[in-house]
């Protein structure tokens, strides 16, 4: 009797399949800005060109209503730059994102689809 039970936890145990963790789907593009439109999830990694140093503002707005979600402000330097999107919070699923300079001159702006 032992025997039977003890095999049938061995068997049961055997046959479930373990969890695997769900990966996270990364920006394949270089620059966001130089696609019409993305798709991100929220702590994913951005990448976009610079031509110069400088400060700029990057904006989530939202696409129907036209508000502003999010704004940060941070110092930009010339090539690749990376920034981490934050998107748990925010109950829109499809909002323009905008990078302007210090000037207010629109750098960049594309869509984006939050997963």
């Amino acid at each position: 009797m032992k025997k039977i039970i003890l095999i049938s936890l061995i068997l049961l145990v055997g046959c479930t399949k373990p969890e695997l963790p769900v990966p996270t789907p990364e920006v394949t593009v270089s620059d966001i800005f130089s696609v019409k439109e993305s798709t991100v999830t929220d702590g994913q990694e951005i990448n976009f060109k610079l031509e110069k140093e400088g400060s700029y503002t990057l904006t989530l707005k939202d696409s129907t209503l036209n508000q502003v979600v999010t704004r940060e402000r941070f110092q930009g330097k010339v090539g690749i730059n990376k920034l981490k999107i934050y998107t748990k919070s925010i109950q829109t699923k499809y909002l323009y994102l905008t990078l302007v300079d210090n000037s207010n001159n629109q750098i960049g702006k594309t869509i984006i689809n939050l997963k």
